[in-house]
């Protein structure tokens, strides 16, 4: 694991195996909970946040992030379900009650307006997003080497602080 020092993470938080919280990145998990699974990335600037408990939702809305999910720089994510092998492109916005299922790709800029479902084996993008085509192959495989290679940059990292 590896959180920058410049990145503020408080609340109710759990970080899985590799995971990687990059520069100026903001998490709050102060009325739910968040969860970022193994080998993801949280790229420089992002704010990670969550909708609290309350009579006419119950749960409210925690923040869970999935496996091998490379999250660009500057984007917003609020109390949204990502699955597994995603890639959330720079500056985009996944709003409450969003889930995105496994083997996504969300083109920079996008907006994903609350309780919608994204799914799985596509490319959305835009404002609001909407599907624009079904993956390719060598792009579902990126989605994992993309994880991989914060994966190595991580190891980097911690390799020069020793």
């Amino acid at each position: 694991m590896f959180i920058e020092d410049s990145a503020v993470l408080y609340g109710d938080i759990t970080l899985a195996n590799d995971v990687s919280i990059w520069p100026l990145v903001a998490a709050r998990g102060d009325v739910n909970h968040i969860h970022i699974g193994a080998r993801s990335n949280i790229q420089d600037g992002t704010i990670l946040h969550v909708t609290r408990k309350s009579p006419s939702l119950p749960d409210g809305f925690p923040l869970i992030i999935g496996e091998d999910v490379t999250v660009g720089h500057q984007c917003m994510l609020h109390g949204c379900t990502l699955g597994n092998r995603i890639l959330v492109g720079m500056g985009s916005v996944v709003m409450d009650g969003v889930v995105v299922e496994d083997d996504v790709f969300i083109g920079a800029g996008s907006v994903v307006p609350p309780n919608k479902v994204l799914k799985s084996g596509y490319l959305y993008v835009g404002n609001p997003a909407k599907q624009a085509r079904s993956l390719k192959p060598s792009e579902t495989a990126f989605l994992k080497q993309s994880a991989q290679n914060y994966v190595a940059l991580k190891d980097e990292y911690l390799a020069m602080s020793k």
